[in-house]
């Protein structure tokens, strides 16, 4: 019974003293991480800004219940959501109803891709994903999150889903115009200072949130005291807390239309949730099966199609709150969609006085730290067997397609690492 409900490993847990308290302190202050991330991520995938709090929900507590991890928090994360929107674009009008269904349709079937796998018990192929190639993904998408972003930091009017040099030649134009707004880079410049100086006290109170509350602050007394630079846009009023049903799209035309894209969100997607998970058993001294993994991420991505929840994985910047505020048991993430569900209860109304400036300001944060300089001097030590597929990689993620930018770091990693195992 323990392979099909791995909750059973750790319910005799809650014996110990403390360790129920630990856990639900842990959650509470993983709900109050996800709220700005939520929205930010959701931007970064193209989808309305409430949904990006609907994926950190139901995938969450699932994942919790039937996966491997003790620790690792799944919902919303910067690689996936970027990812999201690179595949499904081309497809549909970011935000609009078509584009929405399309991405809730990719959830079910990376979910259902995710379960063959871990039922297959091909789970540990994933992990064979060379390391030089998940670098140079990250390196790319960093470049590419910022690329999204650049007109609304500018407060320039830029279609999304440009390539880079199509960006930065729109900008380009649109600064020699005039058509930008000045106020935007300074609120940007407020809200990245707000972010290093509350720094220390992160542990405390989240410094996205606090950017985020002074960022709007600052915002509103701009377009009260200086008119005449403008008014930022703002994201709009999120629904409600509790996400509303969805269902997925199987017709022949929208599963012919998502084939390739389902394919390569399986991988992206299992390849993180699978590193994450991996890196905390090995910190915290715990189990590890790889197969159940997949089996708790593909039934967290199926049933949050059914509730409004694109693509989840692990998260890297909720796993790490979840472990610095000593969680114990898989109760801390469960505990962080509960205590989510009740948060925007109270501040859902509070949304729509947030300038997309300031949550592409957290972006640019969420870019940088993509970027893991010591991974990549590492990588550059290793010999040219792992700098080649890298840089490959990266240059692949911001030019072409990225399923293609991945298989062809994975070529170049076996056929480099061949051609130095002869010589």
């Amino acid at each position: 019974m323990r392979w099909q409900f791995p909750f059973s490993r750790w319910l005799p847990e809650y014996k110990i003293p403390g360790t129920i308290r630990a856990d639900i302190f842990a959650g509470l202050t993983g709900a109050i991480v996800v709220l700005p991330q939520g929205i930010a991520f959701a931007l970064l995938a193209g989808m309305p800004p409430q949904y990006g709090l609907y994926a950190a929900m139901l995938p969450c507590l699932i994942a919790a219940l039937f996966g491997s991890s003790r620790l690792m928090v799944t919902g919303p994360a910067n690689a996936i959501s970027l990812t999201t929107m690179a595949l499904i674009a081309p497809l549909a009008l970011p935000e609009s109803d078509t584009y929405v269904g399309y991405v809730l349709t990719l959830s079910f079937l990376v979910g259902v891709l995710q379960l063959l796998l871990g039922l297959s018990k091909v789970g540990k192929w994933v992990e064979k994903v060379p390391h030089s190639v998940i670098i140079g993904f990250t390196t790319g998408a960093a470049l590419l999150i910022i690329n999204s972003q650049l007109g609304t930091l500018f407060g320039a009017s830029i279609p999304r889903g440009k390539n880079v040099l199509d960006t930065v030649a729109a900008l380009f134009n649109a600064l020699q115009l005039g058509q930008w707004q000045i106020a935007a880079p300074i609120l940007v410049l407020f809200t990245l200072l707000a972010i290093r100086l509350w720094k220390p006290l992160n542990r405390y109170v989240p410094a996205m949130l606090v950017a985020v509350i002074l960022g709007s602050a600052v915002a509103a007394l701009l377009e009260n005291t200086l008119p005449t630079m403008g008014l930022f846009k703002k994201v709009q009023e999120i629904p409600g807390a509790f996400p509303p049903i969805s269902y997925p799209d199987l017709s022949a035309e929208t599963l012919q239309k998502l084939f390739s894209a389902a394919l390569i969100m399986t991988l992206l997607a299992s390849t993180e949730a699978m590193a994450i998970a991996r890196a905390i058993s090995l910190k915290t001294n715990d189990h590890f099966n790889a197969n159940q993994e997949f089996i708790g991420q593909g039934l967290a991505n199926v049933c949050g199609s059914f509730f409004s929840a694109y693509p989840a994985s692990g998260s890297f910047n909720r796993t790490g709150v979840n472990l610095a505020s000593g969680a114990k048991t898989p109760l801390s993430a469960m505990s962080a969609a509960i205590f989510l569900i009740i948060l925007l209860a109270f501040v859902s109304p509070l949304a729509k006085h947030i300038p997309y400036v300031v949550i592409a300001s957290l972006l640019l944060v969420v870019a940088w730290n993509l970027i893991d300089i010591k991974q990549i001097r590492h990588e550059i030590h290793m010999g040219p067997s792992a700098w080649i597929p890298m840089i490959i990689t990266a240059i692949g993620t911001i030019t072409i397609p990225l399923e293609w930018a991945i298989l062809g770091g994975i070529l170049t990693s076996a056929l480099v690492g061949r051609f130095f195992k002869k010589h």
